[in-house]
């Protein structure tokens, strides 16, 4: 039987409680990370797109945009995948960062889900009926066009369609974070967990994850059980460690949208040091979970499955290392007026987990990704 979070929450205190308040701890990753050998050449291509495009609206926006280090991030999911498709992933992947800044930030004191579920369902248009105009005119839609004109002739209409419904889910996850900040609702650790996946844009990434790996995995075996469950454990793996980022970052400040730890300390009512520990006790189960369902899903895998299943490995290690030190987060915007060069977070790493439990954690979203493991 599953435990419950509360008895977890008790467990991790004891097994993490070396973690100093607001400290950012030690990760547990046993995957190295790779990066794909263009990936300069296909940042300096991204780059070149974007100024051509006229999406920034002044110097700083570019630099923040550009901070993000997408080009990277993008190589590092993929460190094998075909150069051109890597490009569409950055390309991509500094839009939606553009869009991010310009439409979907949270602020604090106004609910503006009404906004990014509209603006979802035009964007989604926009991707199912290029040249629709349901963006506007403007150099943000006209970029989107473009990519979706060449991300079409790149890809089948099964991997497409993917990508459609990864950009519609990230959408849905953003309205989601953005209903809650703009009530002031603390979702439950289990709600977090299925709505972090979706905002963190797990399926969206998977896409491309797809798409970069050039060969499309057949419906039955990338929709079945374990290897759901693979790409759910990936993204909500990634997501745990931007938050526990972020966690160490804005300790003691109160932002608009919730992570995970605050999650933790709001339902379990308990300190933010002990919701740091649960936190990393979480991940970490999920973490061993994902390595030891990876290992049984492969064993039967084709050669296509078996390189989407390096690359889920790849995506978590390459998150870590990316988020160290991506100038938009070592160096956040609301302390510096521009990104600082060389900025890291300090990222360390330990020898094994936090918490080693096999079993489920008792969140009724994500224990089925246990079931899959079999007796």
């Amino acid at each position: 039987m599953a435990e419950t979070t509360t008895g977890a929450l008790a467990a991790a205190s004891s097994t993490a409680g070396g973690t100093p308040p607001g400290g950012l701890p030690p990760f547990w990753c046993p995957v190295e990370s790779a990066v794909h050998p263009a990936v300069r050449r296909i940042e300096e291509r991204a780059v070149a797109w974007l100024d051509a495009s006229g999406v920034f609206t002044d110097a700083a926006d570019r630099a923040w945009n550009l901070a993000s280090n997408a080009a990277e991030f993008s190589c590092r999911l993929a460190p094998s995948g075909d150069e051109e498709r890597l490009l569409l992933f950055a390309q991509w992947t500094y839009w939606l960062f553009a869009l991010d800044d310009t439409r979907l930030d949270a602020g604090p004191s106004a609910d503006r889900s009404p906004d990014v579920a509209g603006l979802g369902l035009r964007l989604v248009r926009s991707l199912e009926a290029p040249g629709s105009g349901m963006l506007g005119s403007g150099p943000m839609a006209r970029a989107l066009d473009d990519l979706v004109v060449r991300t079409r002739a790149a890809t089948g209409p099964v991997q497409f369609q993917r990508l459609a419904d990864g950009v519609r889910d990230l959408l849905l996850g953003a309205a989601w974070q953005q209903a809650n900040a703009g009530r002031g609702v603390v979702p439950s650790p289990a709600e977090y967990a299925a709505g972090r996946i979706a905002d963190v844009g797990t399926r969206f990434d998977a896409a491309f994850v797809e798409i970069a790996g050039g060969a499309g995995i057949p419906g039955d075996l990338l929709h079945s059980g374990p290897v759901r469950a693979l790409t759910e454990a990936t993204g909500f793996i990634a997501a745990c460690d931007n938050d526990l980022l972020s966690a160490a970052k804005e300790a003691g400040e109160k932002t608009a949208a919730p992570n995970l730890v605050r999650v933790l300390a709001h339902h379990h009512r308990c300190s933010e040091r002990q919701a740091l520990a649960a936190a990393l006790s979480l991940r970490d189960r999920a973490m061993t979970l994902f390595l030891r369902l990876r290992e049984r899903t492969a064993r039967l895998a084709d050669e296509a499955l078996r390189r989407y299943l390096d690359d889920l490995g790849h995506w978590i290690a390459g998150n870590i290392r990316w988020s160290d030190t991506a100038p938009r987060y070592a160096s956040p915007r609301h302390l510096h007026p521009l990104p600082v060069a060389g900025a890291t977070l300090g990222v360390t790493l330990r020898q094994g987990p936090a918490d080693a439990r096999p079993g489920p954690p008792g969140l009724s979203t994500i224990d089925w990704w246990w079931d899959q493991l079999g007796g």
